[in-house]
Formats: structure tokens, C-alpha cells, sequence
């Protein structure tokens, strides 16, 4: 690889974290695509090593989960079993959000299944300070996981959106069925109904596709391998929870938490890579 300056590392994640793709940001910067590659996957390691020990004890009280769909090197339908077994195909990444803080406090790059939403649920679990309130779709999985997890010690809810039925014209297209309602489900505890919701984390969902070109929809935009796909959603939740201010709130997602004192610039973000 190539030995950057501080200023081009700079220029080339502050690129990538505006949620320009490889090519786009070798045009923008004259820094070859391997190159940008390797720091990519190099800060993208230490990002995730600093967050896993940065946030633990959360003074959280109500968290959002869902999960958003992508897919590494090809979809499902396409996918080989030699290349399944290298991590290719459809890829869910679970995350965990403080609604008021808007800290996302945890995620997972795994599939939809009960194993990644056991996992995913076991790590939240255990990055929060006390008891919260919880919120999740309602996707069957999660059930098994929070028990599991909380063993009772959460006040849970889902929030389960009803679809009419998808008219035939619009059979085989991108959009879904219209929501028609949404019935909120007390599952365990007692969760406050005003506050059962999946808003803020469905629209951090928007913000990793805004984020993140390799989570653009209807493109060509996708991650050719799994490792690269984790070591950018890493560098993604580092730049959003410690460098980016939050619009409403004024400061950034993990000065709102208490995990930093400042806004973070993106020199102490590659400065992480002394410690690698």
C-alpha cells in the first residue's frame, strides 16, 4: 500500500463516510482504489475495537431495534455454496439505537435468523447500564433473543406492522404492500405504550443507506466481501456516533450518552490506527 499523509487519509475517509463509493472517492482523491481499500479495512478493524470497549455501562432507557437488509457479492438467489461459504449472498445487520440519545449502541452483521438475533441481543444486553425500555418489529426471532439476553429484566414491546395485499399490478416491484396499521404488543415488563416505536431506528436506517454507497438500493452498489462490508459499517457508527452532530441535538450521539466530551474530527478517528 501506498504510505498516505494525514491530509489524503483525511480527504479519503471524510469521502467515504459522505457515503461516496471506492471509484468515486480514487476520482475525487487521485488515491488508487487498493489503497483506499486497505484503509478502509485497517481503520475500519480499529473503529470496531475502540466502539466494543467505548461503549459499555449505557445510561439508556428506551432502545429501538430492527434489522436492514444488503447483500455481499451477490443476492441470495444467485449465491453458490462455495461462495455462501465464503460469506457471500444476503447479509442483515441487527442494530440497536438509543431513542433519546440516538447513540447506536450496538450491531451486527450476520443473518436473519435465531442465532444472529440471540448474538446480536447477548452484546446489547450487556452494554446497558439497567433495566430499559425495548422495542423491536415483529419479527419472531427477537422473541427467544431478549429472553435470553434480559432474562426478564426489560420492559418489552413490538411494534408489528399490518400490510394490505399487494395489488397485481404492483406484483415484482421494489415497493412493498401498503402499511395499513401498526398493533403494539406488550411482550414482557411494562413497557410504556406512548413510547413503543420504531421511528428512530428506521430512520437511522435511511442514514446507513445515505451513508453507506454499499447499502444504496437499486443499483450497483454492493460489497465484494464480508470483511470489507463490516470494516465499513465499523467506520460508518464510528463517524456517526462520535464525529457527526446530531441536528436536534446539537451535539454528537455519544457526547449526548456521555461517552465523550467532545465532537470527534476525523484526525482522532485515523489516529486510531496507532494502536493497531
Amino acid at each position: 500500500m501506498n504510505i498516505l499523509s494525514n491530509e489524503e487519509r483525511r480527504k479519503v475517509v471524510a469521502c467515504l463516510v459522505e457515503g461516496n463509493s471506492l471509484r468515486a472517492t480514487t476520482r475525487m482523491t487521485g488515491v488508487h482504489r487498493t489503497t483506499i481499500m486497505k484503509l478502509l479495512s485497517d481503520l475500519g478493524a480499529v473503529c470496531q475495537s475502540f466502539q466494543d470497549k467505548a461503549l459499555r455501562n449505557l445510561p439508556c432507557e428506551r432502545v429501538q431495534c430492527d434489522e436492514i437488509w444488503s447483500f455481499v457479492g451477490c443476492k441470495e438467489k444467485n449465491v453458490t455454496e462455495e461462495k455462501k461459504i465464503e460469506g457471500q449472498g444476503d447479509c442483515w445487520t441487527w442494530v440497536g439505537m438509543d431513542a433519546e440519545t440516538k447513540l447506536v449502541c450496538s450491531w451486527l452483521v450476520g443473518t436473519r435468523d435465531a442465532d444472529s438475533a440471540a448474538t446480536f441481543m447477548d452484546d446489547l444486553a450487556e452494554r446497558l447500564a439497567h433495566r430499559v425500555q425495548l422495542t423491536t418489529d415483529g419479527h419472531r426471532a427477537y422473541l427467544t433473543a431478549v429472553e435470553g439476553a434480559f432474562a426478564g429484566n426489560v420492559d418489552y414491546a413490538m411494534l408489528v406492522k399490518q400490510y394490505g395485499s399487494t395489488p397485481e399490478s404492483s406484483k415484482g416491484r421494489y415497493s412493498p404492500a401498503e402499511c395499513t396499521g401498526c398493533k403494539k404488543v406488550k411482550v414482557s415488563g411494562d413497557p410504556d405504550k406512548a413510547h413503543i416505536s420504531t421511528s428512530f431506528i428506521e430512520r437511522q436506517n435511511l442514514t446507513m443507506r445515505m451513508g453507506m454507497r454499499r447499502f444504496t438500493r437499486l443499483t450497483n452498489a454492493f460489497s465484494k466481501k464480508i470483511e470489507n462490508h463490516m470494516a465499513a459499517i465499523s467506520l460508518h457508527y464510528m463517524h456517526y456516533n462520535f464525529c457527526r452532530v446530531h441536528q436536534t441535538l446539537r451535539i454528537t450521539p455519544a457526547m449526548a450518552a456521555g461517552v465523550a466530551d467532545h465532537v470527534w474530527s476525523l484526525d482522532e478517528v485515523i489516529a486510531l490506527l496507532a494502536s493497531k
